[in-house]
Formats: structure tokens, sequence, C-alpha cells
């Protein structure tokens, strides 16, 4: 069970997170180490701020003092949320999710399928673009009026497969958001939603996007990227090549999320080498919201390298990409936020704090509440006795 009266103080990095609630739990490190399947000098250096903290080792750790990772991350932001006003927005969501299968019978008609996918595009655009606040005012109706959608379409044919697409990308939108904010259980909630409404869209595309969500979830709770790996072997599996543009872009996507998976396993695979032969065919694409293409590729192979612990490696692949200006938001912050981890960790701590700056001119929101900015800043943090100006102010912006 998780206990979560051991949150510690918020604003300390997840080394210290760890460190307070071992001690409370009364474990050595050797014995932490034994229960999480870490060796103490590891758990040693993370604790102290020496080592980063990958996605396995926390979720590992986190299991092992029986609270759940974003205890560890300082998940959710809930001071942050009430900030900017953001928490009041998420219960309407998850009342809406939960009533998936029973809409209210006072609700109207829904609108026709060609306005809902209009407006269900919108709103793809919107999470694209990381508008966080209008997507969760709006959300909640979506929901609900997909589901009414879903209920008044229910013959056989193509009008029933759209509802369900509706259906489908409508819960996506609301498993990202949950997890960009923190709250795992209402992600999850939302993303076995989808994986509901994605095989009645008639598009198999529909059921491997949800494998692909599910994986990187799955990754930040469980800490098992064997998991997720074999979510993507089973999704490639089940998504046959049919030639088109778009199946090939979405495999390679799958592809492209094995590869970073397989690396923090250590594992030595070609998914990256089969992701690339399919960028160079694909060219720049973003079908179902997912850029993939040449430049992608290589933005995975700086998460690959930095995975493996390769930070330098990660900053040379870094050196030679070049974001276009209207690349997605969301991509484009990725980038920056990966490569200020490995500036960090590189020692280049100027040039770290630049990438953030550069993370937040993108995107925001989804900066303020990313748990690798948090631990980055942290980090950043503690490797000065006087922080300069600019580091503490944007300490302060990201409620380090």
């Amino acid at each position: 069970m998780h206990d979560r009266t051991a949150t510690p103080p918020k604003g300390r990095g997840i080394g210290a997170r760890i460190q307070e609630i071992r001690q409370i739990r009364g474990f050595s490190l050797s014995e932490l180490g034994r229960r999480a399947h870490v060796s103490p000098s590891q758990l040693s250096r993370v604790e102290n701020g020496k080592r980063y903290a990958s996605p396995s080792t926390v979720a590992s750790v986190a299991r092992a003092l029986g609270v759940g990772a974003d205890v560890l991350r300082g998940q959710p932001y809930i001071h942050m949320l009430q900030r900017d006003q953001l928490d009041a927005l998420l219960s309407p969501i998850s009342s809406a999710l939960h009533s998936w299968d029973l809409p209210p019978e006072d609700e109207p008609p829904p609108r026709s399928l060609d306005v809902l996918e209009s407006a269900m595009r919108r709103m793809v655009d919107l999470r694209v673009r990381t508008e966080f606040a209008e997507i969760a005012a709006d959300l909640p109706g979506l929901i609900v009026e997909s589901a009414l959608a879903a209920e008044i379409h229910d013959r056989p044919g193509h009008d029933r497969e759209r509802a369900h697409a509706v259906q489908a990308e409508v819960a996506r939108t609301a498993a990202i958001i949950a997890y960009r904010l923190g709250f795992m259980d209402l992600s999850r909630l939302a993303l076995s939603r989808m994986a509901v409404a994605a095989p009645q869209s008639g598009d198999p595309r529909q059921l491997a996007v949800e494998r692909y969500e599910r994986a990187q979830i799955t990754h930040a709770v469980s800490g098992r990227p064997d998991r997720g790996v074999a979510l993507m072997k089973r999704a490639l599996r089940d998504l046959d090549d049919d030639g088109t543009l778009a199946t090939r872009a979405v495999r390679g996507t799958l592809q492209l999320r094995a590869s970073v998976l397989s690396a923090e396993q250590n594992e030595q695979d070609d998914w990256l080498g089969q992701a690339e032969e399919l960028a160079d065919g694909t060219g720049e694409t973003t079908d179902y919201a997912m850029a993939f293409g040449p430049l992608n590729v290589a933005l995975n192979k700086m998460a690959t390298a930095a995975a493996r612990d390769e930070h330098e490696e990660a900053l040379n692949i870094a050196a030679g990409v070049r974001l276009p200006e209207d690349y997605t938001p969301t991509r484009a912050a990725g980038f920056w936020v990966g490569k200020a981890k490995s500036e960090t960790w590189a020692a280049r701590h100027g040039d770290a704090l630049d990438s953030l700056y550069a993370a937040r001119e993108v995107a925001p929101q989804l900066t303020r509440y990313h748990p690798g900015v948090h631990e980055t800043v942290g980090t950043l943090l503690r490797a000065r006795p006087r922080p300069s100006a600019r580091l503490r102010a944007f300490a302060q912006w990201s409620g380090v």
C-alpha cells in the first residue's frame, strides 16, 4: 500500500526524498538496495545528487519504500496546480471518465460527428501546443459528448467507427494531460478508456497508439522498461505494414520508444536502425500527433545515449540537431529538457540553464510540470554554493 503520509517537504530533489523516506522506514542503504535490487553505492550517489535517477531506479526504489514513484518525484505539484488554477479542472475530467459508459441522462444530444471530429482535432492541436488550461476546461464535456455519440451510433458501419475514433483520441488527450501534471492514476484510467474505444474505431493504428502511450505511463509507474518493450513488440506484431505512410510512421514511432526503453536495460538491439530506415522513406510526418522522421530519429538517438548515461555522446548528437521554427512544441521542449539533463551531468551548468529557458520559451506549461526539469534544477542548485539570480528565478518559477 502506498503511504502518502511519508511525502517529504516539497522543493527537495529526488535524492533527498529517497533519503528521507528511507530514514523514516529505518532502512540502511544496504537494506534498501537489497529490496530495490539497486547497489548501495548507486543509491548513495543518487541520494547525494551525484548520479541521475533513471525512471527504472525511481520506480524500483519507490516499490521498496512502499510509496508511489510520483511521491519521490514530488508529483503532483499541488501548490503549483493551485496557483495556475489547474487543480480544480482535473476533477471534472475524472468524473467524466468514470461515467464513460453511463453518460448523464439529462445531457442534450451530441453534436454531429463532423462537429465532434472538428472539436477533437482542435483538442489535439491544443495538446501539442501544451495549452493545458484550455484543454482541461473543455475536455470533460467532450468526453461525455463522445460517449453519447458512441451510444447513438451503435450499428456496425463507418459512423460507429468514427464515433469510437473520437472517443479514443479524447481519452488519449485526457491521459496525456493527466500524465503531464503528475496524476498517474487518472492517466491510467483514461488509457483504459482508450483501450476500449480504439479497437472499435476500425483503425488498427489507434490500438498501436494506445499501446505506445501505455508503455510510457507503465514505465513511469512501474519502472519496468521490459514491459514497455513487450508492449511495443506486440503493437508492431499486430500492426501490419500495409505500405501506407501513416502506418509506417506509427511503426517507426513504436520502434523509437522501444529503443529508449531497451537502452535503460542496457540491451543491444537494432530498434534505432529499423526506425531510421523507415524515416528515410517517410520523411517528416505528424500522423496521430506523433512527429516521426529523420529529426525524431536523431532526437531518440540522443535520448538513447542519455538513457545509457553517455551524456557527452548525447550532447554530440544534440549539437547536430536543428529544430524547425514550427516544430511541435512538445517535441521541441522535450529536446531542450533532455539536453539540459545531459549538460547538467556533463558539468556544463550554464548551458543546462540556457536549455531550460529554451524549453520554457517553447512550452511553458509542459516545462513547468516536467519531473525531469525539477530534478535537473535541483541538481543545478546543489552544484553551486551560491546559485545565480537567473537560476534562482527559474527554480522559483518551476516550483523547486
